[in-house]
C-alpha cells in the first residue's frame, strides 16, 4: 500500500511542481501566465471605468433629453400661454403641472414669468420664489439646459420659453430630473458586470494557466536563455543539414528556405516572402510546392538535377497553414535505381515467359505468345519464324523454307514480311547467320548491315524508312534441334541494342523454345492419335438400299477421343447400325475403340441380335481390362457403350439394344420427334447383366437419329437439357438426312466440344413388295420341282432369266435340306435387292457346315455347290429356327 500510496502521489507531486513553475515566472510559461493574468485584469478594469463613464454620459444626455422634451411639451400645451394671463396662474397651473411632472417621472416642473418669478413648483412653499438657473437665453427665445446643484441634489434642467401668437416671449417653462433617477438602472447593472468581469477572469486565468501548462509541458520548463540557445541550435541545424528544407504558407508563400534549398533550386536572394510560382522554378515543381497537396518521393527535374521531393502539410496536428517540402538530390541514386528497374524488369519479363508461354500445346499459339511477350516491353516489333516441319510435328531440316509464324508490334502497318509468308534466307542475312551458328546476331544499325540488306533490297529500304533501325536475331534451339529464328526490332528508342539485351533475348528465346518443341512433339503425337482414329472410323459408307444415310464427326477440342460408329449391311437386305463410345482420350482410347469396332464386324457376320451381340461385346471389353491390369503398364478401359440397330427393309422393323448408350431419337414423317423407351443396359464391361431388345415399326420416310453423348452433355447442364436442345433441333430439321446433320451441328449445342461427337442419321425405306417372293414348302422331296418352276417364272417376271439356271440349283440343294435335316414350317423367300437374295427357313436350329466330299462320296456336296455359285451364303437364327441364306450379284 505504501508503494501504491507513493506511486500516485508522483503524477500529483509533478503536477504542482509544474503549476509552482509556471506562476514563479521562471520558465516561459511562468512568465507568459503572469503576463497573461495582468493583462486579463487590465482589461476588466479598464472594462469597468469605461462602463462607469458611459453610464455616467448616458445618464446626463438621457436627463437633457428628457428634460427638453417635457419641458417643450408643458410649454406648447394649449392653455398653458393663457393661463399666464390669468389673475392666478398658479391654481391654474400647478394641477397640470403636478400631473405632467407625475406622468412624465421628471423630478419637477416650474412655470415662470419673465421675471423669473415661479408659477408652479413640486414645493408649494417654492412658489412665488426667485428661479435659480440661467434665464436669460430662454427670454431671448432659445432653449437651453445646464447641470445644476438643486435643492434635490445634482440635476439636469431644460428652460424653453412660452412665447404668444406674435412671438414675443411671455413667460418659460422649466423641466428637471436628477442624473440618480436617470442612471439609477445602469447602477443596477454595474454590481452585475463586476460579477460577470470576476467570472471572466476567473475563466481566463483558468485558461491562461491551461495554456501555461502546455507550453510549460512544450519547452519542458526552459527558460528563456535556453529557448534561445536552442533556437540558435535549431537554426544552426537546419541551415547545415544536406537537405533541402522549404516552408510555405497556406496562399503558397515561400515562409522559409534553407541554404540547401536556395543551392538545389538555385533560388533568388529575396525569395522568402514571395509567391512560390514566381521563383522561376520548373513548372511541374512549383505547382506541386504551390498546391500543398501531400508528396513522398515525387521526382521532379531541376536544371540538371533530378531532386526527390517529400511535401506535408502543416496544419495536420493543428499547426498553421502551410507545407514543409523536403528536397534531396537523387540524381545518382537515379542512375542506380534506373539499372536497378532495369533488371528488375528483366527478371519480372523472364518470369512472366516462364508463366505465360506454353499455355496451350499449339506451336503457332507458342510462337504468338512469345512475340506478344516482348512487344513493347523489350522491342517495338517481334517475329518467329519456323521451319515448317515444326508446324506439322515433324523434325526440321536445315535449308529449307523458314515460314513467319508470328507478328507482334507497336503498330500493325511495319513492311515486315506478313504471318503465313514463306522465305529463304540468303546466307548473308543475320537470320540465316544465326541459324549456322546457334548463337544470337545482333545488328545495332541495321542502315551499316549489307548483309542483311542483301536478303530484300526493296522491302529492307521500306523497313528503314519506317523507322526500324535495330535487330536481334536469336535461334530457336531446343537441344541439338533449331527449329525456328526469333526477330527482336527497335523503332521508337533511339538507341540501339545492347549486348546486355541480346542476352535477355536469348534467355526468352530458350525459354520459349522449350515450349515451341514441347508443343511440336504433342503435335506429332496428336497426328499419329487423329491418324489412327480417322483409320479406324469408317472412311466409306457401304453400298445399301435400306437406309438413307449420313453422318458427321467432330473430334475434341484436345485429345483424341474414342467414339465411333458404323453401318453394317447383313443379310436379307438388312442393315446394322452402331454407335459406341469409349471413355477418355489419347491413343489407349483410340486403339480400344477400333479393337471394339472390329469385334462388331466379326460379330454382326455371325447375323446375332442386337441383345446377343452386345452380350459377346460386353465380354470382350471385360477381357481387355482383364489383360491390361495384369500387364501393369496400360490403363483398363474406365468405360465403354454402344447402341446397336437392325433395320429390315421389309418388315420395315427395327430393333435395337443398348449399353449405357444415351437413346437414340426418331423423328416420323410427319416430323414429330421422340426418344424410344430403349432398355438402357449396362455399360460394357461390366458383365452379368443382360441386355434388352426393343422392335421399332417404322413408317417409310422415318429418320432414326444416333448420336454419341458428346453431342447433348456438358459440363455446364445436365442431359436432360442437352435431350431437349436435340429435340428442338431436329424439329427443325430438313426431310434429308444431310440436312438433318447441318441443323443439329448449327444449333451449336456444344459450342466447344470436350469430347467426340459421332452423328448418324438414318432415313428408312421400305422394300417394294413386288420385289418379295415367297412360298411354303411341304415336307416332301417332291416339292423341290414345284419350287423349281414358281422360282422360275418369278425371275422370268423379274427380268433375272440368266440367274435361272444357278438360282434354281442353289434352292434344290438348300430346300432338299431343309427337308432332308430340318424341321417343318419351310418356307422359301426371293428378294430382289442390290443382290438376288434366296432364303430358305425351317424350324430346326442345327447349322449346317460346309464340307469336301471325298470321289467315293455319295452326298455332301450341296452347300460346296452353294458356296460356289453364290457370292455369299450364311445361316442366321430366329427365334424359331434358323434361315439359310445366299447372295447372288444381278447380271
Amino acid at each position: 500500500m505504501g508503494r501504491l500510496s507513493q506511486r500516485d502521489a508522483g503524477p500529483s507531486r509533478r503536477a504542482r511542481a509544474e503549476v509552482r513553475s509556471a506562476l514563479g515566472g521562471r520558465s516561459v510559461a511562468g512568465q507568459v501566465f503572469v503576463l497573461q493574468v495582468v493583462i486579463v485584469l487590465l482589461l476588466v478594469v479598464a472594462a469597468v471605468v469605461a462602463l462607469v463613464l458611459q453610464v455616467r454620459h448616458d445618464s446626463t444626455t438621457e436627463a437633457r433629453n428628457r428634460s427638453v422634451a417635457v419641458a417643450e411639451a408643458f410649454a406648447n400645451a394649449p392653455g398653458t400661454r393663457e393661463a399666464l394671463d390669468d389673475p392666478d396662474p398658479t391654481a391654474v397651473l400647478q394641477p397640470r403641472a403636478e400631473a405632467a411632472r407625475k406622468a412624465t417621472g421628471v423630478d419637477f416642473i416650474v412655470v415662470l414669468n419673465t421675471d423669473g418669478i415661479r408659477y408652479t413648483h413640486p414645493k408649494p412653499d417654492r412658489i412665488g420664489k426667485k428661479f435659480v438657473g440661467n434665464l436669460a437665453p430662454a427670454l431671448a427665445g432659445q432653449v437651453v439646459t445646464e447641470q445644476i446643484n438643486g435643492t434635490i441634489g445634482p440635476l439636469v434642467q431644460a428652460v424653453v420659453p412660452i412665447k404668444d401668437p406674435d412671438g414675443k416671449v411671455v413667460g418659460a417653462v422649466s423641466a428637471g430630473i436628477t442624473t440618480a433617477h436617470v442612471g439609477g438602472t445602469a447602477d443596477e447593472q454595474l454590481p452585475l458586470l463586476i460579477a460577470m468581469a470576476a467570472v471572466g477572469l476567473a475563466v481566463a486565468t483558468a485558461g491562461t494557466a491551461l495554456v501555461s501548462r502546455r507550453l510549460q509541458r512544450q519547452t519542458h520548463g526552459l527558460g528563456p536563455h535556453e529557448m534561445t540557445r536552442m533556437y540558435e541550435h535549431h537554426d544552426a541545424v537546419l541551415h547545415a543539414v544536406r537537405e533541402g528544407v522549404l516552408i510555405a504558407d497556406g496562399e503558397g508563400r515561400l515562409l522559409l528556405a534553407n541554404d540547401e534549398a536556395q543551392r538545389l533550386l538555385h533560388l533568388p536572394a529575396d525569395a522568402e516572402g514571395r509567391q512560390v510560382v514566381d521563383l522561376g522554378l520548373p513548372p511541374d515543381t512549383a505547382d506541386l510546392l504551390a498546391s500543398g497537396r501531400v508528396a513522398t518521393d515525387e521526382v521532379h527535374l531541376v536544371g540538371d538535377r533530378l531532386l526527390a521531393i517529400n511535401q506535408r502539410a502543416t496544419e495536420l496536428e493543428g499547426g498553421p497553414a502551410g507545407t514543409v517540402a523536403t528536397l534531396r538530390d537523387s540524381t545518382e541514386l537515379r542512375a542506380l535505381s534506373g539499372r536497378a528497374e532495369a533488371a528488375r524488369e528483366r527478371l519480372n519479363m523472364l518470369y512472366d515467359a516462364g508463366v505465360g508461354i506454353g499455355t496451350s500445346l499449339d506451336v503457332t499459339r507458342t510462337a504468338e505468345e512469345l512475340a506478344e511477350l516482348v512487344v513493347p516491353r523489350f522491342a517495338d516489333f517481334a517475329t518467329v519464324d519456323l521451319f515448317d516441319a515444326v508446324l506439322g510435328g515433324g523434325q526440321p531440316e536445315a535449308g529449307t523454307e523458314l515460314r513467319r509464324t508470328a507478328f507482334s508490334g507497336i503498330r500493325k502497318d511495319a513492311p515486315l514480311y506478313p504471318v503465313g509468308e514463306r522465305m529463304r534466307l540468303v546466307a548473308s542475312a543475320p537470320q540465316a547467320r544465326a541459324l549456322r551458328s546457334g548463337q544470337a546476331v545482333l545488328e545495332s544499325r541495321l542502315a551499316e548491315s549489307p548483309g542483311w540488306r542483301a536478303q530484300d533490297l526493296e522491302r529492307t529500304s521500306q523497313v528503314l524508312e519506317f523507322g526500324i533501325h535495330s535487330l536481334i536475331a536469336v535461334p530457336l534451339r531446343a537441344g541439338a534441334l533449331v527449329l525456328g529464328v526469333v526477330n527482336f526490332w527497335r523503332s521508337q528508342k533511339a538507341e540501339p541494342f545492347d549486348t546486355d539485351e541480346v542476352a535477355l533475348a536469348e534467355e526468352l528465346v530458350a525459354r520459349a523454345a522449350v515450349s515451341i518443341d514441347n508443343s511440336r512433339r504433342y503435335t506429332r503425337e496428336h497426328t499419329m492419335a487423329v491418324t489412327l482414329q480417322r483409320s479406324l472410323l469408317p472412311r466409306s459408307l457401304p453400298e445399301q438400299n435400306a437406309l438413307d444415310i449420313a453422318y458427321r464427326y467432330l473430334p475434341a477440342q484436345a485429345g483424341v477421343g474414342g467414339d465411333w460408329f458404323d453401318v453394317l449391311p447383313l443379310s436379307g437386305a438388312r442393315v446394322a447400325l452402331v454407335v459406341g463410345d469409349v471413355v477418355g482420350h489419347g491413343l489407349h482410347a483410340a486403339a480400344t475403340m477400333g479393337r471394339l469396332r472390329t469385334a462388331v464386324h466379326n460379330f454382326s457376320s455371325l447375323d446375332l441380335p442386337p441383345d446377343e451381340l452386345l452380350a459377346l461385346l460386353d465380354e470382350l471389353v471385360g477381357r481387355i481390362d482383364q489383360d491390361e491390369t495384369q500387364e501393369g503398364d496400360s490403363a483398363p478401359v474406365t468405360g465403354a457403350t454402344c447402341l446397336y440397330a437392325v433395320y429390315d427393309p421389309v418388315s420395315r422393323r427395327c430393333t435395337l439394344a443398348r449399353a449405357g448408350h444415351p437413346p437414340p431419337a426418331l423423328i416420323h414423317p410427319d416430323g414429330s420427334v421422340e426418344f424410344p423407351d430403349v432398355p438402357a443396359g449396362p455399360p460394357l464391361g461390366l458383365g452379368g447383366l443382360p441386355f434388352e431388345t426393343i422392335d421399332l415399326e417404322l413408317a417409310e420416310g422415318s429418320r432414326l437419329v444416333l448420336y454419341t453423348d458428346g453431342l447433348v452433355e456438358d459440363r455446364e447442364r445436365d442431359i436432360d437439357v442437352g435431350l431437349e436442345l436435340l429435340a428442338a433441333a431436329l424439329e427443325r430439321a430438313g426431310e434429308t438426312p444431310e440436312e438433318t446433320c447441318q441443323v443439329v451441328l448449327d444449333s451449336k449445342l456444344t459450342a466447344r466440344p470436350s469430347d467426340d461427337i459421332a452423328l448418324i442419321v438414318a432415313r428408312t425405306r421400305a422394300l417394294d413388295p413386288a420385289k418379295v417372293a415367297e412360298w411354303q414348302v411341304p415336307s416332301d422331296p417332291a416339292a423341290v420341282g414345284r419350287v423349281r418352276a414358281d422360282v422360275t417364272r418369278q425371275l422370268t417376271q423379274w427380268g433375272l432369266a440368266d440367274l435361272e439356271f444357278t438360282t434354281e440349283l442353289i434352292l434344290s440343294e438348300l430346300v432338299t435340306n431343309a427337308i432332308r435335316y430340318g424341321g417343318e414350317p419351310i418356307r422359301v423367300r426371293m428378294l430382289y435387292d442390290r443382290s438376288l437374295i434366296c432364303e430358305v427357313f425351317d424350324s430346326s436350329s442345327t447349322s449346317p457346315h460346309l464340307r469336301y466330299a471325298a470321289m467315293t462320296d455319295e452326298g455332301g456336296r450341296g452347300l460346296f455347290l452353294v458356296a460356289q455359285l453364290a457370292d455369299r451364303w450364311g445361316t442366321r437364327y430366329t427365334p424359331g429356327g434358323k434361315v439359310i441364306w445366299a447372295e447372288q450379284p444381278l447380271p
